[in-house]
């Protein structure tokens, strides 16, 4: 298996990414592509002792920032690391891509450069994030802000594949996020969609209120991205304050205490990192696209190169075409009944 990486996507780029390159070829026996400036990143691995061994590196002289306009990876940054990596998962030189960089600029190249799956008009951002019970796919995560109904439907059928084939959740629980568990609850979006899921071959448990989610009433939350977004940028801002106030309670006398839970305390610390997780799959993308939190270390790259092979490995994309054809053949037959 053979991954292509944008090697100067992220805020920590290209230090980190080939951090995580080094590792992931050394734990996965993965073969990566990496794609930037070489003289840099040759420089970067030599001045920091990284090895390139199962490495190939792709010469893309410039580079796209977040302050970039999107769609400037289709022709003003085509010699990008990312409109090269682009072009390359295209060509068929590799199996999946994994980026740090711009959100805006990979679902452009996701859309325009690779497509979609058959049937498949938005692809969306799945993110994992962390429960009381484990972990949840959060779908979508702001990629779509505006969402039709049959948009949602393709969220919770892609969602649900994903969760069971990569995370080994079986019959995933797929709940539509509103503001009351109610059918008759929500907008015409959240009516029209629930009907539709209600008929997908999906485990679909009905509607989650927001307080649900962290509980883990659901496997996989369905969200347009506008929602999507703020659940993902509110739970990241609760996380980082209840980190703090543990900080805070163990300061001072508390040390002793924080000595004896210690343990416990890490555990919770892991539980919460995005790290661990590695990334965010865009689903229904033609093919497989990582999106590595732009903040990402050389730990959490490592683990967006293992979520791409996993994605890989087990086959979510013709699970999801195979389940889009099963769609697309009941709602033919109900026309002709």
């Amino acid at each position: 298996m053979k991954i292509i990486v944008d090697g100067f996507g992220g805020d920590n780029a290209p230090l980190a990414v080939l951090e995580g390159c080094a590792a992931a070829v050394k734990e996965y026996g993965v073969d990566l592509i990496v794609t930037g400036d070489e003289q840099v990143i040759r420089k970067t691995a030599a001045e920091h002792q990284i090895s390139l061994d199962g490495i190939e590196i792709v010469h893309a002289p410039d580079v796209i920032s977040m302050h970039d306009d999107p769609v400037t990876l289709l022709k003003a940054k085509s010699e990008s690391s990312m409109a090269v990596a682009f072009k390359l998962l295209k060509e068929g030189k590799g199996d999946a891509f994994v980026s740090g960089g711009s959100t805006g600029a990979i679902v452009v190249g996701a859309n325009f450069i690779i497509k979609r799956l058959k049937g498949i008009k938005r692809a969306g951002l799945a993110t994992v994030i962390p429960t009381i019970k484990g972990c949840y796919l959060l779908m979508d995560a702001g990629a779509n802000l505006d969402c039709k109904p049959e948009t949602l439907l393709h969220f919770g059928i892609m969602g649900s594949i994903y969760m069971e084939k990569v995370m080994g959740v079986k019959k995933p629980k797929v709940g539509l996020v509103n503001v009351g568990a109610e059918d008759t609850k929500g907008g015409d979006l959240q009516k029209e969609a629930y009907a539709l899921l209600t008929k997908a071959p999906i485990n679909f448990t009905g509607n989650v209120e927001a307080r649900g989610i962290p509980a883990g009433e659901v496997d996989v939350a369905v969200a347009d991205g506008f929602t999507g977004n703020i659940i993902l940028k509110l739970t990241e801002g609760l996380g980082s304050m209840f980190a703090k106030m543990v900080k805070g309670m163990f300061t001072g006398t508390g040390k002793l205490a924080a000595l004896m839970l210690l343990g416990k305390i890490k555990a919770f610390k892991k539980s919460m990192d995005y790290t661990e997780y590695g990334g965010a799959p865009l689903l229904g993308a033609a093919l497989p696209v990582i999106k590595a939190h732009g903040s990402s270390n050389g730990y959490a790259f490592k683990n967006a190169i293992r979520q791409a092979r996993d994605f890989v490995s087990g086959g979510v994309n013709d699970a999801i075409s195979q389940a889009l054809a099963t769609l697309r053949e009941e709602a033919a037959k109900e026309k002709e009944d």
